[in-house]
């Protein structure tokens, strides 16, 4: 056995812990990571702390590698990078990201683990899975040159769809949240800042991801005629109100889903090259700026009640493994 292992789980809603794991030998195929940093998604992960998951969605919300059922116990993440101790030649030192829970060291297929590139810290590396997402909902929105666009809901992911479209040729892309203190994030990625009340309308795309009834009600009061919205939000258990009177049918406005677990039709990539593409944009620093809190490892039972709670207002919560 190549020996054991600590790991965060979800022991009941709102209460975590630290359990001893039992880690394998890697076979032929597979890989042993040791960790360095992991990253919570503070909405997703808070929500999953909070036993917010609604029972019909328990099979559709399983991370890739979660053990246990929610509400709990459940040992539940999906951003984790690490160096691979034992595998194959061509990964053995390389520094990699996996869709894998909060843990010191864990065992996965080597097809699991994506070899981050050459001048990504592996800091910044924790953001592949938001980035992609984010990268996933551009490409269900397909924005034009020159469109007016607003990303309403300035969390995670929000911020990470503003910094893949900072720079869009000719494009007016703003920053949409109720926080002012979202305004240097949005400055640092390059875009503009307003909230609800000031944000510029007429919009021919805008991009919701702040899991609320009145930013996705904001989002359409924002559209231009016959303007789409790309609705990111995961509401979880809470219910969602909509305007689909007033001007709605008037004005010929559309709500389009775009959910990271399918890739648009006819768009001819792979999940494997999506996620390729989300950590090469990691290469800007810019992107740098969505991590906004940091933690040990072993903090992780204090820490997650305080992110859930809205104590620590972070963006995206970085885990560090020194030492473990």
């Amino acid at each position: 056995m190549s020996g054991s292992a600590r790991s965060f789980w979800v022991a009941a809603p709102g209460r975590g812990e630290i359990r001893l794991e039992t880690v394998p030998d890697p076979t032929r195929d597979e890989v042993l990571v040791r960790t360095l940093h992991s990253g919570v998604s503070r909405g997703t992960e808070t929500l999953v702390f909070r036993g917010g998951v609604p029972a019909s969605q328990h099979d559709l919300m399983r991370a890739p590698y979660q053990e246990g059922d929610f509400p709990g116990p459940v040992k539940y993440g999906y951003l984790s990078v690490g160096v691979v101790e034992q595998g194959p030649p061509s990964l053995r030192g390389r520094t990699v990201f996996c869709l894998y829970p909060h843990q010191t060291r864990y065992v996965v297929p080597a097809s699991a683990v994506t070899v981050v590139p050459e001048g990504v810290p592996a800091e910044r590396a924790v953001l592949a899975g938001t980035v992609e997402t984010a990268v996933n909902a551009v490409w269900d929105a397909a924005p034009l040159v020159g469109d007016r666009i607003a990303v309403v809901g300035g969390g995670m992911v929000g911020c990470s769809v503003a910094g893949v479209l900072a720079g869009f040729p000719g494009a007016r892309v703003q920053l949409v949240d109720a926080d002012p203190g979202r305004a240097p994030v949005a400055a640092a990625l390059g875009v503009d800042f307003a909230t609800p009340s000031s944000a510029d309308g007429d919009c021919d795309l805008v991009i919701h991801a702040s899991a609320t009834s009145a930013g996705l009600t904001r989002s359409l009061e924002l559209l231009a005629p016959e303007g789409t919205v790309i609705e990111l939000s995961w509401y979880g258990d809470e219910p969602v109100s909509v305007p689909l009177g007033e001007f709605f049918h008037s004005r010929r406005l559309t709500v389009r889903s775009s959910q990271v677990g399918g890739i648009r039709p006819g768009r001819r990539r792979t999940y494997g090259e999506r996620l390729g593409l989300a950590l090469d944009l990691l290469h800007d620093d810019r992107f740098g700026a969505l991590i906004t809190g940091r933690s040990a490892f072993g903090e992780l039972p204090e820490v997650m009640p305080r992110l859930a709670s809205g104590e620590l207002p972070a963006l995206c919560h970085l885990v560090n493994y020194e030492g473990e």
